[in-house]
């Protein structure tokens, strides 16, 4: 991906930190794994992060498949410190998000699918 595209990416993941408190973190990851853009703090590693990303959305569209679920919309895992949230962008992507465990999750998922559909355009 060329690098103005890519500024826009890491832009928008930024808007929407600042438009929802509770993101502490997003990343725009393949689905092969590989970081496309990120908002990263820089106690998170980047290319772990993508990997894990790409590996449960993979599973989750797999689960989803299997037990006829239709296609896939989020996936998200609950911590006791918060929220991991991915939300597939076409088939080639996913907008990963890490929040509060205080987090609004029907503004976060809201702004998140907002998110999703702006860089599927960029893409």
């Amino acid at each position: 991906m060329n690098a103005p595209r890519s500024q826009l990416i890491v832009d928008r993941l930024h808007q929407l930190q600042a438009s929802v408190p509770d993101i502490e973190a997003t990343a725009v990851v393949s689905a092969d794994g590989l970081t496309i853009a990120s908002a990263l703090p820089k106690q998170f590693e980047e290319d772990r992060v993508a990997a894990m990303s790409a590996a449960m959305l993979s599973l989750g569209e797999r689960i989803a498949n299997e037990l006829q679920r239709g296609t896939l919309a989020q996936v998200y895992v609950k911590g006791e410190e918060g929220y991991v949230i991915l939300i597939a962008i076409g088939d080639a992507a996913v907008l990963t998000a890490l929040t509060q465990e205080s987090a609004k999750l029907g503004l976060v998922l809201l702004e998140m699918r907002r998110t999703a559909d702006e860089i599927m355009k960029l893409l």
